[in-house]
């Protein structure tokens, strides 16, 4: 398969930096990185999401995809993570990169790209079109990273989560897998309005789509009011969330 017309690659010239630890020293020492999301990124790196590769078994030199890789705080762990051996595929639409983060001046691919340059996410490899032009090799990817994204597929129509998965799987090697973390609702909740699913809807959607289910607490907080929605500024950018692995047969 040609991917030359598909795939926007960034290149970097320093060399890729050898742990999370370092690279965020390096990050933070410019002040444009600090102007940008310095918390959110700090708050992904130093909290549990930074357990969520080891959770679902991503190691150096694999190849990841990061779906809708947002403004890139999965995307940097995972970089860091599969060291210069691997490759992370951080896709994003172009509408999405526009969207600008909440509670900041920037957008989505803004604080992308400053992340990979001040980063040195020198194994990034930026796909900017939807999944179903995404042109990565069938049964070529370890994994996928799906994070805080299958409500917006499910809650409009559970037939397009299960569409989405099932493409997934296409893309992944026997024994891939997807790690699906997103905000839990409760039952009989808006979800759409808050933008949150219920533990069993991903659970149940995974299993129609051919997946085995492998399920941790690691991403699970007491103080999350399951009644606001996650965008809400007293939650402080804390949520419940679960944290599925989704392992292809």
């Amino acid at each position: 398969m040609n991917t030359q017309h598909c795939i926007i690659t960034q290149k970097l010239s320093r060399s890729i930096a050898q742990s999370i630890a370092t690279s965020l020293i390096l990050f933070f020492a410019y002040p444009a990185a600090i102007a940008l999301d310095k918390a959110a990124l700090q708050q992904a790196i130093s909290g549990p999401d930074r357990d969520v590769a080891d959770f679902v078994g991503i190691e150096a030199g694999m190849e990841v995809l990061d779906l809708y890789a947002a403004g890139g705080y999965y995307t940097f762990i995972l970089s860091k993570t599969v060291r210069e051996m691997g490759v992370v595929y951080a896709q994003n639409t172009p509408r999405g990169l526009n969207f600008v983060k909440d509670h900041q001046d920037i957008t989505q691919g803004q604080a992308l790209n400053n992340k990979i340059t001040q980063g040195e996410l020198e194994n990034v490899v930026q796909i900017i079109r939807s999944l179903d032009e995404i042109c990565i090799a069938p049964e070529s990817l370890d994994a996928v990273v799906l994070a805080q994204t299958l409500h917006y597929y499910y809650n409009p129509n559970s037939t397009r989560a299960l569409n989405m998965l099932i493409q997934l799987k296409d893309l992944l090697k026997h024994g891939g897998v997807i790690a699906v973390t997103d905000h839990i609702d409760i039952s009989g909740r808006d979800n759409s309005a808050m933008h949150r699913m219920e533990i069993q809807q991903a659970i149940d959607i995974a299993e129609m789509a051919g997946y085995e289910i492998e399920s941790s607490e690691l991403l699970r907080v007491s103080n999350d009011d399951h009644n606001r929605s996650i965008f809400d500024p007293r939650l402080n950018r804390t949520t419940d969330r679960f944290l599925l692995k989704l392992i292809k047969p």
